[in-house]
């Protein structure tokens, strides 16, 4: 296949069609602006390690099936063909790490949507310093299916977050915390981890930062309440992308000392030596 000819700010964008891939007609600087551009449907997101290896990869592969399902798509998904053609694609970008999404069609899912950008880790200084969010009184309609409509959603929230402000924490109409807009949140109260156990996204990270907590301190599928932010010890989030980050203000509000606590630390740690033995070739 010819590769796009689209300007050179542009980020990699194609279609598996059964035919093989092709250049979308359009072109987008980055993963966000594409959204835009793309048929609605389903996505998952992810990043490589050392340039072509991925984490939970089936996982994420998993819960593109069940949102699919959920939503009424009807996909049947050739793996290995995808894997084939996320290697081709990962080759042309030439990144030195990537994050990457693949979207389903709701209309046609024989046609995969592959956006791949250049992979930008969490700034040193977040996670140093820890992160500051403010809290939103938005719910997903629907957080167990993962929908490019959620994407679209939540942009003018991103879009309006105040400079500085990191990420949005979603708080239920009872005034629980529920999750990051794009993330799962945490708290440490009590001594026990606790995060939303339902009414959020089951992110992939999350899987594995929930089997490592449990050798720090006991876990409570839990959503914290907002009440209870002056009492918690620390706070952090996880994504696909992200890893785990620190957060140390909350509405403005430092968490306990406003520092990175250790046990956020230790899981960080553990988090960043779990992927190294646990990312596999794509």
């Amino acid at each position: 296949m010819s590769e796009p000819t689209e300007v050179a700010t542009s980020i990699l964008t194609l279609i598996l069609t059964p035919d093989g891939l092709v250049p979308t007609p359009y072109w987008a600087r980055t993963l966000a602006d594409a959204v835009g551009l793309e048929p609605g449907g389903v996505y998952t997101v992810a990043r490589t390690f050392h340039g072509n290896r991925a984490l939970l990869l089936d996982a994420h592969l998993d819960r593109l099936e069940e949102s699919a399902r959920l939503s009424g798509i009807s996909l049947v998904l050739d793996r290995d063909r995808l894997r084939a053609a996320l290697r081709e694609a990962l080759e042309m970008a030439g990144y030195p790490e990537t994050k990457f999404r693949i979207t389903i069609p709701r209309d046609n899912p024989s046609h995969i949507y592959l956006a791949l950008e250049p992979f930008q880790p969490v700034p040193e200084h977040i996670q140093q310093d820890g992160a500051r969010v403010v809290t939103l009184p938005l719910v997903r309609a629907n957080p167990v299916v993962k929908t490019t409509e959620w994407m679209t959603v939540r942009k003018p929230s991103y879009e309006a977050l105040p400079p500085g402000v990191y990420e949005g924490i979603l708080v239920s109409e009872g005034g629980h915390l529920l999750e990051g807009m794009s993330s799962n949140f945490y708290a440490v109260l009590d001594g026990v981890l606790m995060t939303a156990g339902e009414g959020v996204l089951a992110g992939i990270t999350r899987r594995a930062v929930l089997e490592i907590a449990r050798e720090l301190l006991p876990v409570r599928l839990e959503a914290p309440h907002r009440r209870d932010i002056p009492r918690f010890a620390e706070a952090f989030l996880t994504s696909s992308g992200r890893g785990v980050v620190p957060i140390t203000y909350i509405d403005g509000q430092p968490v306990a000392s406003g520092q990175v606590g250790p046990i956020t630390k230790t899981l960080r740690a553990r988090y960043d030596d779990w992927t190294e033995t646990h990312s596999e070739p794509i």
